[in-house]
């Protein structure tokens, strides 16, 4: 199993939560974050003040899926995601070691 973390716009939430759907993606967690890469923030302007944004907001989601998924999985995030424009995010696989399902006490896959 993979834990796959996207960094991803705002505003293309809808569009990739969609897409995921679509690919059979049944479960997500989705968090409001801050942050900067490449990007560093932005300027902006307030009553005639300039000041510089650091910590740009995107939105983080978190899904995990089977081995066999993955490369799926990605492409799809990467399609719906992406604008062609610096900050349109990152995404992260990591393996994961196990699941484990509350209510009924399954593991591995079948707790997905």
């Amino acid at each position: 199993m993979k834990k796959i973390e996207a960094v991803i716009r705002h505003f293309k939430l809808e569009e990739v939560k969609n897409a995921l759907s679509e690919q059979g993606v049944h479960g997500m967690t989705i968090t409001e974050v801050r942050g900067f890469g490449r990007q560093k923030g932005h300027k902006e302007t307030y009553r005639g003040t300039e000041y510089t944004v650091d910590f740009v907001p995107k939105v983080k989601m978190e899904v995990v899926c089977s081995d066999s998924q993955v490369q799926t999985t990605v492409d799809t995030i990467m399609r719906a995601a992406q604008t062609g424009q610096i900050g349109d995010g990152k995404i992260f696989v990591t393996d994961l070691e196990t699941t484990v399902r509350i209510r009924t006490g399954e593991t591995g896959e079948d707790a997905l």
